[in-house]
């Protein structure tokens, strides 16, 4: 996810230097640094594993956008269990440099394609059914939920798929033609699963 403009709460401060990894698939087990930059919080393995288990009907073939893509978790992810494409959206230079590094010692690796930039710029620029499955998990600090998810609405496929992460106290829900298929809550975090009645 991109670092905020504005002030971040604890739960959006990274507390230092680390890794994750992918949890399945055909990049299972590759690490993936996560560097202390403030609003980096990176969705963890075990709310990842979770969700790809709800998801995974869904991955062959997909094209996906991880939209506050930070270390890329996710959209890699996504592409390592079977995606076609992963787009990953990303402001900060460092991550950008890393994340592109990443793809391209991964083998298949050109199946991600990492862009910088306003992510909602970006999204409001894709063309119209052009996404099948979203990752939407902004900063907590920066409240971009509402108008990430506008944003996005047109570059949606009729029958996508979208995650929100948001904070367990202010949990963020999209609304209109977005139905919960499934959800969890950790001590940070409200993760959902959402399908659009197409």
């Amino acid at each position: 996810m991109n670092t905020p403009r504005n002030r971040p709460s604890n739960t959006d401060r990274n507390t230092g230097p680390g890794s994750v990894r992918i949890v399945g698939g055909r990049w299972r087990g590759t690490r993936l640094d996560v560097p202390a930059v403030v609003g980096l919080r990176p969705t963890s393995d075990r709310v990842r594993e979770t969700l790809f288990n709800w998801l995974q009907p869904a991955l062959p073939g997909a094209r996906v956008l991880d939209l506050f893509a930070g270390t890329g978790a996710l959209g890699l992810e996504a592409v390592s269990r079977g995606a076609a494409h992963a787009l990953l959206v990303e402001r900060d230079a460092g991550l950008v440099a890393a994340l592109i590094a990443t793809a391209a010692r991964l083998p298949g690796g050109d199946a991600v394609t990492v862009r910088r930039g306003d992510a909602l710029q970006i999204a409001a620029g894709l063309p119209a059914g052009s996404v099948d499955l979203a990752f939407v998990d902004p900063p907590f600090a920066a409240d971009l939920w509402r108008p990430a998810l506008e944003a996005l609405a047109p570059a949606m496929a009729a029958d996508a798929w979208l995650y929100v992460e948001s904070s367990s106290a202010q949990p963020a829900f999209p609304g209109g033609a977005w139905r919960l298929h499934r959800e969890l809550q950790t001590r940070e975090a409200h993760c959902a699963l959402y399908r659009r009645d197409g």
